[in-house]
């Protein structure tokens, strides 16, 4: 297995609902999300099988924040993982917002689930 050569890259992808993060171009895992006003749902982040274990998903879930303060909106963590990186990271906190049963049933809508 050789060493990560290159700086992981992370892209927003508008029409699929989801960041992205690319290691050597290819894409190695995923954030997504829907947009409900001016806040980004997140509910569901995974990261390739061969990819695990290299820090990948803190990596794009940081940006991906990073991305929605950059965009004035707010964060909603449905994803386990975006709202156990949120308890890490208390930089965010002025702009995460409660996941409710009220966004869990619009998400599902969404979702078609």
């Amino acid at each position: 297995m050789s060493e990560q050569t290159t700086t992981p890259v992370v892209r927003r992808v508008d029409a699929r609902h989801r960041y992205e993060i690319l290691v050597d171009e290819q894409r190695a895992g995923l954030t997504a999300y829907r947009d409900r006003d001016d806040r980004r749902v997140f509910f569901h982040t995974e990261i390739d099988d061969a990819h695990a274990g290299q820090g990948l998903a803190s990596i794009l879930v940081e940006q991906a924040l990073t991305d929605v303060r950059a965009s004035g909106m707010r964060i909603v963590p449905v994803c386990p993982y975006v709202a156990k990186f949120l308890k890490k990271h208390e930089e965010f906190a002025d702009i995460t917002d409660p996941v409710t049963p009220e966004v869990l049933t619009w998400l599902d809508a969404q979702l078609k689930r």
